[in-house]
């Protein structure tokens, strides 16, 4: 049918057109939503649908049944008569974008061709297809570039938008720090009003305070003018009255030597002259309590050199009413030998008569009708003797290593110093917890005292490394053996043991070091002796104070206590050391100071008159440390010692023995009553 081919001529020439022949690329899927728009709308009618009707279909429809002889001649001429716009132009001209290349070209030349020989209805579908196609590329074209045209307007406007915006920010970020600024200036401004005012309030009452304050630095000032001159005028009434003392007390010693002056008279006297020499020994020893009691509080006062005055004038009382019983004995002895002269004269005249009786001198008695014997003031002479050999043994050790002392070679001094802390370090060490070490520290004294040379300070030190060394080491082994009781000792009574049986062993094997002990023991404590130095003419006091054991340092003497403590501390260490021997020394050897040397220096102490606290406490450490190792040793004769101390000799120390001075006397009291009951 001729419809039929007609169809199929049309599907045919559908198939063989551009369109049938079309590529799709998917790019055209991202060229904007405008040319998806246009290619899913509904077909409409373009402005040349009316321009095709009216030219192309009449002409198609005349020269139909004549479409076999020259078909290609009427579709190229309908093609010609189509008015080109300039779009269409070059849309199929060879530079169109249509055309990026030359192989569309081609192809379409060749379908160009090809329609040629088709028919002329399919010569107008592909024309009518070939028009919409040039006018939906037209369209999607101006809609790309319309698109590209928005975009391009949209970025513009964003990006002035955005440097609007940025110059926006900028400004309030300006504006903002601004009036962060202008605030932090404002708060600024404000506290430094603040401040400022603060600081004037704070300079009012700084000045206020200040005012104040001066005022009442003024009133002390003048107080402390007033106070220093006060105590300027105290002092300086406390040096006349020191002063004043010290020449009572000098005017005491010199009437307490005329006192013993008078023993000559001895034989004449009919009165004790004991209880005249005792009573001047208390008397004299009242006045150095005062004068120690004032040295320590700094400043005598009117009632210590009142009673001064009282004491010395009591001495004076008793030296001349002792002149006076000298005087009146002299005068009896005169007189009696004058009546014996005239008895003889009578009795040659008379043969007979009667016989004149003589009236013989009562001797003094105490009460109960005993005998008060008088005792020592100083010391005996084979004592004194024993006392000078030793300082005299001392000075000459002294001498001998004076070179050693004295030199200024840098390795003698280092050798010095080292034996002296081989020496001394050792019996630093000594305690009362010491245990087995004591048999090291024995062994390693001994050592350094035999020659063998021992490890001080991390060197090997030895006495061989001087001539003069052994003397050196020894002097110095010897003082710190005193010092320790002085000090050691003096603040531990435990620690008197083990000190003194370490020095019995040394001075066992050492002899030497033994004397050089004694010969410091008695230059530190006199009482160790025993030995009480005398006040001689000429003598500063200084010195005297020094000889008696005190410690003066810038003409001030140390306090009573801390004197009595360290005389205590030597005297325990003493009374130690005559009574223990190394236990592992040879025990046949006999104690190179044994008890009998304090039997000797108890039987001396009692001889001699007591001292207010000195004898008191001595006496208490002495018998506490060593008096019962002397009740075995002497027994009997021990308890009559103790007996005559109880009653004869502790009434004398309770007589010289002032108020405050009763610490040493009760405990000594105590002591008797307990042992002695």
């Amino acid at each position: 049918m001729p419809s039929e081919g007609r169809c199929w001529e049309t599907l045919q020439a559908l198939r063989s057109s551009d369109k049938g022949r079309l590529c799709y690329h998917r790019d055209w899927l991202l060229r904007g939503e405008d040319v998806l728009e246009e290619c899913m709308s509904l077909p409409k009618l373009s402005s040349y649908s009316g321009w095709v009707i009216d030219h192309v279909v009449p002409h198609m429809q005349e020269n139909q049944p004549v479409s076999e002889t020259s078909p290609s001649s009427m579709s190229a001429s309908a093609l010609d008569q189509i008015p080109k716009s300039p779009d269409t132009s070059s849309a199929f001209s060879p530079a169109s974008p249509a055309t990026p290349n030359g192989t569309k070209d081609k192809d379409e030349s060749q379908h160009t061709e090809s329609m040629v020989h088709q028919s002329p209805r399919g010569i107008k579908v592909e024309g009518c297809i070939r028009m919409y196609e040039l006018v939906h590329r037209m369209k999607g074209t101006e809609g790309l570039r319309q698109w590209q045209e928005e975009q391009e307007r949209k970025v513009r406007a964003l990006s002035e938008m955005a440097s609007e915006q940025l110059k926006r920010f900028d400004e309030r970020k300006e504006l903002k720090q601004h009036k962060e600024f202008q605030d932090l200036r404002e708060v600024m401004e404000k506290s430094s009003r603040e401040a400022l005012g603060h600081q004037e309030k704070l300079k009012a009452e700084h000045r206020h305070r200040a005012k104040i304050l001066n005022l009442k630095l003024r009133e002390a000032e003048q107080q402390r003018v007033k106070q220093a001159e006060q105590e300027r005028l105290r002092k300086e009434e406390g040096q006349v009255r020191l002063r004043a003392l010290y020449a009572l007390q000098e005017e005491m010693l010199q009437l307490s030597q005329q006192l013993d002056a008078s023993e000559q008279h001895r034989g004449l006297l009919k009165v004790d002259l004991a209880a005249f020499r005792t009573r001047g020994n208390q008397l004299c020893s009242l006045i150095s309590g005062i004068i120690r009691a004032s040295s320590e509080s700094g400043c005598p006062t009117a009632e210590s050199q009142a009673e001064a005055e009282r004491a010395l004038q009591e001495m004076r009382d008793l030296l001349t009413n002792l002149g006076q019983e000298i005087t009146r004995a002299c005068e009896d002895k005169k007189r009696q030998d004058e009546e014996e002269a005239q008895v003889k004269l009578q009795e040659a005249q008379m043969q007979q008569g009667p016989e004149a009786h003589k009236e013989s001198p009562a001797s003094s008695q105490g009460p109960g009708g005993k005998q008060i014997e008088d005792l020592q003031v100083k010391v005996q002479d084979s004592t004194m003797q024993w006392y000078q050999q030793l300082q005299d043994a001392s000075m000459q050790c002294v001498l001998t290593f004076e070179g050693l002392t004295n030199s200024k070679d840098s390795q003698a001094k280092k050798i010095k110093m080292d034996l002296q802390k081989a020496a001394t370090i050792p019996v630093s060490q000594i305690s009362t917890i010491a245990g087995s070490k004591l048999k090291e520290i024995f062994d390693k004294i001994h050592s350094l005292l035999s020659g063998k040379p021992v490890q001080s300070g991390g060197r090997s030190v030895s006495v061989t490394l001087n001539p003069q060394g052994l003397d050196f080491v020894q002097y110095k082994l010897a003082e710190k053996f005193v010092k320790q009781g002085e000090e050691e000792v003096a603040s531990h009574h435990e620690a008197a043991f083990p000190i003194a049986v370490v020095a019995s062993g040394i001075w066992e094997l050492h002899p030497r070091v033994g004397d050089l002990i004694l010969a410091h023991l008695h230059k530190k404590c006199p009482y160790s002796v025993p030995f009480y130095p005398t006040f001689k003419e000429g003598m500063a006091l200084e010195d005297y104070q020094r000889m008696l054991g005190y410690q003066v340092t810038d003409s001030k003497v140390e306090q009573q206590d801390n004197f009595l403590k360290r005389m205590s501390g030597m005297i325990r260490l003493y009374a130690a050391i005559i009574q223990l021997r190394w236990p592992y020394g040879n025990r046949q050897e006999i104690h190179p100071h044994g008890l009998n040397h304090g039997w000797r220096w108890l039987a001396q102490i009692l001889n001699m008159e007591p001292l207010s606290d000195v004898t008191a406490t001595l006496l208490f450490d002495f018998l506490e440390v060593c008096g019962n190792a002397l009740m075995k040793q002497y027994q009997v004769q021990f308890w009559k010692m103790l007996i005559l101390l109880k009653e004869d000799y502790f009434p004398r120390i309770e007589a010289i023995t002032s108020s405050g001075q009763m610490g040493s006397f009760v405990r000594l009291k105590q002591f008797l009553e307990v042992r002695c009951s």
